[in-house]
């Protein structure tokens, strides 16, 4: 009896602390729903070991006590259980590089090239009505649109302007003469230096063909070119984005938000690039709109994470709530070990929904992943999600704010990222949990 009574005493002042942990996160992070639910968890929480401490002597009550520690031994056995099981494997042998000329981006800017339209169109005739009714709305930051600001919306579009400017600095000289270097060294040198200008990971890994865009498709001069990348290596920076912002999804706060963030990680893809062509080896920096390579599959290879189901990577800490830029190089670099909860990301994504049941422009696979340029993998349906944009004047980002990973880097949260990186069992029980505190389903605004 004074073991168990022992037990409670313990028990009581861990999930008393937890659930505390919880209300004052909740508090802080604005979380209203959160906030009462965890407000009424720790007040049962208080009254149900009170009520075994105090009543122990009555029989009924130490038998009760006694499932309920069972029940809690059980919970603690299973959670710290690690096993998942074997995930399919992408079929990658016939994959098809992706075109540039096939984005929404290069597709919306053939309205203003007519010769290049009818070339594209020429080619692809299926995408002519579609895109022409994405085109005839207004552009991202004129007026027209649900959450345009006469004030706040041209901020997003000097952010754009500023790394249209920096395209010339991607490529720059190189210092002559190849310094020698210690692999191990320089790799975990500029993994440092991106972490020191704000990047919360960086990663390498080995440029692969299908990393790289197979043809030009954003700017007129080189349109529809072959791209021929010879680097090596490539670095892939993540920069988080403030969940605080990225709560105001699909309104104007998301774009200027992550255009700022686009700027912070060209910041340090430039910083990068020029510091390894000091050493004598070519280097280049890809950036928002200027891109020779795809981003999430660099990461993705790099071992920094995940690719989600909405088609866009996924962090360990900050999930979908990132940004990412590249630094191709000629550089041998040491690749970067997996990331350990990778897997458990990709299951918990494959399981959740819960992007693909809010998307209010339904551009999300509520399925299994679908096939596209002859592999399976997660993608959306861009059309669908653009025409959106142009509908409302932001990047909408409506996904990544319901996304369960989009949660501040908190100790609870932290907690939960563990426990969630262990087993399926897990994984479920904290889903049930985040729709029953957070919600399931969530309201677009419609306005700001």
């Amino acid at each position: 009896m004074q073991i168990i009574n022992l037990i409670d005493w313990i028990l009581s002042i861990l999930t008393t602390l937890f659930c505390a942990l919880f209300l004052f996160s909740s508090i802080r992070e604005k979380e209203r729903r959160a906030t009462f639910l965890a407000f009424t968890c720790l007040a049962g929480n208080a009254g149900l070991w009170g009520f075994f401490i105090l009543f122990k002597q009555v029989k009924w009550v130490s038998f009760f006590n006694l499932a309920v520690l069972i029940a809690v031994a059980l919970f603690v056995l299973v959670a710290v259980i690690k096993y998942f099981p074997p995930m399919k494997e992408r079929d990658l042998s016939g994959i098809q590089k992706y075109d540039e000329r096939d984005i929404m981006f290069a597709r919306n800017s053939l309205q203003y090239h007519p010769q290049l339209a009818e070339k594209y169109y020429a080619a692809h005739p299926e995408k002519r009505p579609i895109d022409e009714k994405i085109q005839g709305k207004p552009e991202l930051g004129e007026p027209g649109h649900r959450f345009y600001d006469a004030y706040f919306s041209p901020l997003f579009e000097a952010a754009f302007t500023y790394l249209e400017r920096t395209r010339d600095d991607s490529r720059g000289a190189v210092s002559p003469g190849k310094k020698e270097i210690d692999i191990r060294k320089m790799s975990d040198v500029i993994r440092a230096v991106g972490c020191s200008y704000g990047a919360v990971d960086v990663g390498i890994t080995p440029l692969k063909p299908f990393h790289t865009y197979s043809h030009y498709g954003r700017r007129p001069e080189n349109w529809g070119e072959e791209m021929d990348i010879r680097h090596k290596f490539a670095i892939v920076i993540v920069v988080a984005m403030e969940v605080g912002m990225m709560k105001y999804a699909p309104a104007l706060p998301v774009i200027l938000e992550t255009s700022r963030q686009y700027v912070e990680s060209a910041k340090i893809a430039h910083i990068i690039t020029d510091y390894i062509r000091g050493f004598g080896y070519d280097a280049r920096a890809h950036t928002d709109g200027n891109y020779q390579v795809l981003c999430v599959p660099l990461a993705v290879s790099a071992g920094l994470g995940a690719l989600g189901r909405m088609g866009i990577f996924m962090h360990p800490v900050h999930g979908s709530c990132v940004r990412l830029s590249v630094v191709t190089t000629e550089l041998e670099l040491l690749p970067t070990p997996a990331n350990k909860h990778t897997a458990s990301i990709a299951a918990f994504c494959a399981g959740c929904k819960k992007c693909a049941d809010n998307c209010p422009s339904q551009s999300i696979a509520n399925g299994e992943e679908p096939v596209s340029r002859g592999f399976r993998h997660w993608s959306i349906h861009q059309e669908k999600c653009f025409s959106y944009w142009k509908t409302i004047g932001t990047d909408c980002g409506f996904c990544i704010r319901v996304c369960p990973y989009t949660k501040p880097d908190t100790l609870v949260h932290r907690l939960v990222r563990f426990y969630i990186s262990r087993n399926p069992f897990n994984q479920r029980l904290a889903l049930f949990l985040d729709d029953l505190f957070y919600g399931r389903r969530f309201p677009t605004p419609k306005n700001f």
